[in-house]
């Protein structure tokens, strides 16, 4: 007996399963999303970051550059060891950011008055018209970000965010 094996022909492509994808015209549904604090917070910031970048990149600064010498400016003398624990930043980060800011000619450390062990971090008078500056652009884009909201929702936000991630006072 012999077998018979069917000839070689070069097979069609398959037919795709799925329709083409067309350009997205439904809405989603955002509801449980929409109902989250961290949801809600994280679109709020992006929002916001995304403005703050737009506007601080005329100094050359990124946000966490910005809160270093906004805090620096408001507690000269403040030590890395303050910083990082005000920021969240681990010191490893903090130790690069502060060598950019130097190099930048914006802050110095000096020794600390009252701690021998420790260096305060002081802005310098080009570091303190930058930063001056920069608050001000900060409070701007802040309004303008935020434009939807009246002077008195803007400070509820601000407070009510505040009780999620500063400590609670017994």
């Amino acid at each position: 007996m012999s077998s018979v094996r069917p000839s070689k022909k070069t097979a069609a492509p398959a037919a795709p399963t799925t329709a083409p994808a067309e350009p997205f015209t439904e809405s989603v549904d955002t509801g449980f999303l929409r109902t989250l604090v961290g949801y809600n917070a994280r679109r709020a910031s992006l929002a916001v970051i995304e403005v703050f970048m737009e506007r601080m990149a005329v100094y050359r600064l990124k946000v966490v550059d910005f809160s270093v010498l906004s805090l620096v400016a408001h507690n000269p003398g403040i030590t890395s060891r303050q910083l990082c624990a005000t920021l969240n930043v681990l010191p490893p980060n903090l130790v690069g950011l502060i060598a950019a800011l130097e190099r930048r000619g914006l802050i110095e450390r000096r020794p600390h008055p009252s701690d021998g062990r420790a260096m305060g971090v002081h802005l310098t008078p080009a570091g303190a018209e930058l930063t001056a500056q920069a608050e001000e652009t900060a409070a701007q884009l802040e309004e303008d970000a935020t434009a939807g909201l009246t002077a008195v929702e803007r400070k509820t936000l601000i407070r009510l965010l505040q009780k999620v991630y500063l400590p609670r006072e017994s």
